[in-house]
Formats: structure tokens, sequence, C-alpha cells
């Protein structure tokens, strides 16, 4: 091989992606279980929020709130979990994860948005563990359960006309990728009763058994603890 095509090859060779994550984080979750939908590799970097790696000057320089998941392809750093799932779709089109129907993909959105702007806030672990120092250990239990409650039941409103096999319809689409950690993670840390939300507890069951989703769980991570 001349050098020329040497160096053509080494150019047009993707760089593998990088994904800052904790396996605590459900963010971080939903980005894994994206990038294992598109059959993206990447290396996973811990970001271990016990040792203070979040308020390190090189992971502040990426993402200055000092949360995860960050995503690094190449120069392109993204951060904050939206951002990166919207970057992910853009970039790579394999296994969309938004519909063509307009109206299922406004459905996505919502969903979205009930998760990541009216739930995902409030429930953030500096949070709940704010109001478990700062006021009681029962209080943030109490505090998880109302904001489950009324997500959750916003959710089970939504989708109620557009549930199939996965949230709104027989292919698993942005807003499970949104759900599944929520879905996953919540009613187990926070002894939260989840058999209420009768379409909510179906789509657990059923995200359970994906492959992609199994493959990002916290548990199959690298940091998750022994």
């Amino acid at each position: 091989m001349d050098s020329k095509a040497h160096k053509n090859n080494i150019e047009e060779s993707p760089m593998k992606l990088q994904l800052y994550s904790s396996y605590i984080s459900p963010p971080s979750f939903s980005v894994r279980i994206a990038l294992n939908l598109k059959g993206l590799d990447y290396d996973y970097i811990t970001v271990s929020f016990r040792k203070g790696d979040q308020r390190n000057q090189e992971f502040l320089m990426m993402n200055p709130m000092g949360y995860v998941p960050t995503l690094k392809n190449g120069d392109m750093v993204v951060a904050e979990s939206s951002a990166i799932l919207m970057y992910l779709e853009e970039k790579y089109p394999q296994h969309p994860l938004l519909p063509q129907d307009l109206e299922k993909k406004t459905i996505n959105y919502q969903a979205i948005n009930i998760v990541a702007s009216s739930m995902q806030p409030i429930l953030r672990i500096p949070v709940l563990s704010y109001i478990r120092d700062n006021v009681g250990p029962d209080e943030s239990i109490d505090w998880a359960h109302r904001h489950l409650k009324k997500g959750f039941a916003a959710l089970e409103k939504l989708l109620k006309d557009h549930v199939g096999t996965y949230a709104t319809g027989d292919e698993i689409f942005l807003a499970d990728v949104f759900l599944a950690p929520y879905l996953i993670g919540y009613p187990e840390r926070y002894n939260f009763d989840l058999s209420g939300f009768l379409i909510l507890s179906k789509l657990r069951d059923v995200y359970l058994m994906v492959p992609a989703i199994q493959n990002a769980m916290p548990e199959k991570q690298p940091d998750f603890p022994v």
C-alpha cells in the first residue's frame, strides 16, 4: 500500500465514540440504550461522583454543569442527554429513534419532555441527597414518590391511545429510550409501587427483555460496585 492510500485509510477510519458516564445516572442509561440500538461502539469513561470526578477541571471544560452523560466524537463534544440523543439521531440515521408519522413523533416529543423537563431535574441524586441531608430521609422518599406519581400519571394518560408493544407503537423509539431507565430503576430504588400504572408496568416488562436495554443496565457497566 502506498503512503497516500494509507493516509486516506487513516482519515476515513471513524474515531471511536467516548461516553463519559456513571452507572447510577438514568440519563447515561438512556444514552447507552440509544448507542446500543444504533449499533455504535464506544469507550465507556467512568465519572465517579464518589471520587469527585465531576468537579475535575478537564471534565468541567466539556460539561460545565458537571453532570453526566457527556459524549465525545473526535473534536465534537456534546453534553446533556437530550442533546446527545438528538445529535446521535442526526449523525447516525441507522435505527431511527423518531417515527416518520408526525402524530407519533409529537407523542414521542411530549413523553421525552415529561421525563427530561418535569421529572429528571427534580429527581436528580443531588436534589434528593440535599433533601435527605437537610430535611430528612423520609422526606426525600416522599419527594421522590410524589414526583414519580405525578410524572407517571401524565405519561400513562399521554400514551393510552398510542401504546403498542412499545410506548408509541410496535417499534422502539426515543420515548422508550427515555422511559426505560425510570421504569426499571426508580420503582426499585425508592420502593415505588408501579402496579397502578398498567401501561407503564407492561412497558417495563417489555423493556427488560430488549437486548439493547439489557446491555445498558447499570449492573452491566464497568463502574458498577461489586
